[in-house]
């Protein structure tokens, strides 16, 4: 990994800039990327703004900021996005301070400004070197989230094209997931979560082999078949007011591993319904896997209470209920005598207490 300190003067980095919307925005002759397509929009209040000009009108010391170096020669912003943006806008004449805009002020103000010389280090490396510098600085400003860092290291076609379906407010992904992901399109949770489907959790693998694609169409097409599962398998019309449970399931893992099955809608619903209802099923959103997968690890089945388990355990005079053993409170767990799955409910009537070895057989732990 080569990292070197460079020193760059206002009038460079306002050279040819240009903040084209959506396209993106660059700067520093055209060879800085400084938001990059699709990429999350402009955050600074106008206080945080403010004080970055401030700070170079004072000729006071201005964070350092970081650059990758591209392949071809060209810069994208790591950190400093938001001072950047701020410096070019302010130049630019896009806003004012205490209502004095730069081409409000005197000829030398001006120019000592343009003069002001922000300290920049240069970043070069393979993906991987990049990659961990980048994690280990991301410690100031508006912190970066791990895609974000990763649409960085792997910067080209791909990445550029992926944004566009994944990466701004509106996007088509959030028009069709937005019932169904958790986060932020422009803070790259979107696209993260995609990836992270399609890849099955090895994200940054699947960035790097696909790092020069044309486009991400393909990635755009399995969201879309994901998502046109999760509303044939469990319709809209079932669901207008159970938004809360659906969203943030694992959808891209169960796509995955059930895509193939042919699943019966209506008795899914009949399940769901009675799953609802139930108090003894204390995580609600698990119900959508669990009527996949049964497993009832994602229910959170209610446990019983610390007074339930002392009532038993005096009933039981610390014997337990399945070796004839005598053991101390702590030493003992609680068990459901009819299963919860066969209807057993947790109440003191179907609980009984087991040392831990006897509990650990019954349940295959």
């Amino acid at each position: 990994m080569e990292i070197k300190l460079v020193e760059i003067p206002v009038r460079d980095l306002v050279a040819g800039y240009e903040d084209n919307e959506e396209a993106g925005v660059v700067g520093y002759g055209g060879k800085l990327d400084i938001r990059p397509p699709y990429q999350r929009e402009f955050i600074y209040k106008d206080k945080q703004r403010n004080a970055v000009i401030d700070t170079i009108t004072k000729d006071f010391p201005l964070n350092v900021m970081y650059w990758a170096v591209r392949d071809d020669g060209n810069y994208e912003i790591i950190d400093g996005q938001q001072r950047t943006i701020s410096i070019c806008q302010y130049v630019n004449n896009d806003f004012s301070i205490n209502g004095l805009a730069f081409h409000n002020l005197p000829k030398d103000k001006q120019e000592q400004i343009l003069d002001y010389k922000l300290m920049v280090y240069f970043c070069e490396g393979t993906d991987s070197e990049k990659l961990e510098w980048f994690k280990t600085i991301n410690i100031a400003g508006e912190k970066l989230t791990d895609q974000e860092l990763r649409n960085a290291v792997y910067s080209g076609s791909w990445v550029t094209d992926a944004k566009k379906y994944f990466s701004k407010t509106g996007c088509v992904a959030y028009q069709i997931g937005s019932d169904y992901l958790n986060g932020s399109p422009i803070r790259q949770d979107y696209l993260e979560t995609a990836i992270k489907w399609i890849s099955n959790g090895k994200i940054e693998d699947y960035m790097s082999k696909h790092q020069h694609d044309p486009n991400a169409s393909a990635l755009w097409i399995y969201f879309q078949s994901v998502i046109s599962w999760i509303e044939a398998t469990f319709p809209k019309k079932y669901n207008k007011n159970r938004k809360k449970f659906m969203k943030g399931v694992d959808w891209g893992t169960l796509y995955n591993q059930f895509k193939d099955e042919v699943l019966d809608a209506d008795k899914l619903e009949e399940e769901i319904k009675k799953l609802i209802l139930d108090d003894d099923v204390t995580n609600k959103k698990g119900i959508y896997p669990y009527v996949l997968t049964r497993n009832e690890k994602y229910l959170s089945i209610r446990a019983f209470s610390d007074a339930i388990k002392i009532k038993v355990y005096e009933k039981q005079k610390g014997i337990c209920a399945k070796c004839g053993e005598h053991f101390e409170l702590n030493q003992m767990e609680a068990d459901h005598i009819t299963p919860w799955h066969e209807g057993g409910k947790t109440i003191e009537e179907n609980c009984q207490l087991l040392c831990k070895d006897c509990n650990r057989k019954k349940s295959g732990k």
